[in-house]
């Protein structure tokens, strides 16, 4: 039967099944082969995630996931004394939570595709005009975000990554590889544009190529219709009961 793909994470996650989302995309490339499944929670820092482990990942469970994206640190980068400081959390910290889910998510199953993504760069500008859309001159001037602090944490994540043998993204360079990333990925100096959804999305598909796990060369769950004996089609389908009550 389908392996599941886990996508955890925090808004840029939760947001990833809307039309055009990089999630929505997976879930479209590995139909009826592995069933894509969305565990983003808005607003979710990885101090958070943490009290999610245990319930998202049994360790306990007969079937752990094939794969899974850990897409934490937009949140964890929200400046200390700013709007958005209880979601905060200090870098060594971050890279603890970090190695925590990991750790845990091994534990589940050794043969568990890990990967990581850090946070996406922060358009400071952006951010400052969606605050003024939202609240006018009541708007703080002071960035909740910026760019220079979330890429030390995505450094971190790179890190981690690198010193638990754990497949990596790192979104905040790969989008500055691009000229206008501000708008051209970000609609409000955060969360994913189309184009940005788009970038996570051929990102994640390259590291599960490279893993082996490229959705060409999985198995249909049940036959194709053209494959269906129309003369015997319970024939057609015996082999699939078998394997399904191994």
């Amino acid at each position: 039967m389908r392996e599941n793909i886990v996508l955890f994470g925090d808004s840029i996650t939760e947001q990833s099944f809307r039309e055009n989302g990089w999630g929505a995309s997976l879930a479209n490339a590995y139909s009826r082969k592995a069933d894509v499944l969305i565990r983003g929670y808005g607003g979710y820092n990885t101090r958070w995630a943490l009290f999610l482990l245990h319930h998202l990942f049994p360790l306990e469970s007969s079937k752990q996931p094939l794969a899974t994206t850990i897409f934490f640190g937009a949140n964890d980068a929200a400046l200390s004394g700013r709007t958005s400081e209880r979601q905060h959390v200090p870098i060594p910290e971050y890279k603890q939570n970090l190695q925590k889910i990991v750790l845990h998510l091994k534990s589940c199953s050794p043969t568990m595709l890990i990967v990581l993504i850090t946070p996406p760069p922060v358009c400071e500008e952006g951010r400052q005009a969606y605050a003024i859309s939202l609240y006018g001159k009541n708007a703080r001037e002071l960035p909740e975000r910026t760019n220079e602090v979330t890429g030390q944490y995505a450094k971190a994540c790179v890190e981690i990554a690198k010193e638990l043998g754990v497949a990596y993204i790192n979104l905040w360079s790969k989008m500055q590889e691009t000229d206008g990333w501000q708008k051209k990925f970000l609609w409000d100096g955060l969360h994913l544009t189309p184009d940005g959804n788009a970038v996570v999305y051929q990102e994640v598909i390259k590291v599960f190529n490279d893993a082996g796990l490229s959705a060409d060369k999985m198995p249909y769950d049940f036959p194709h219709h053209s494959k269906v004996d129309d003369k015997n089609p319970e024939s057609s389908f015996q082999q699939n009961v078998c394997e399904a009550s191994l």
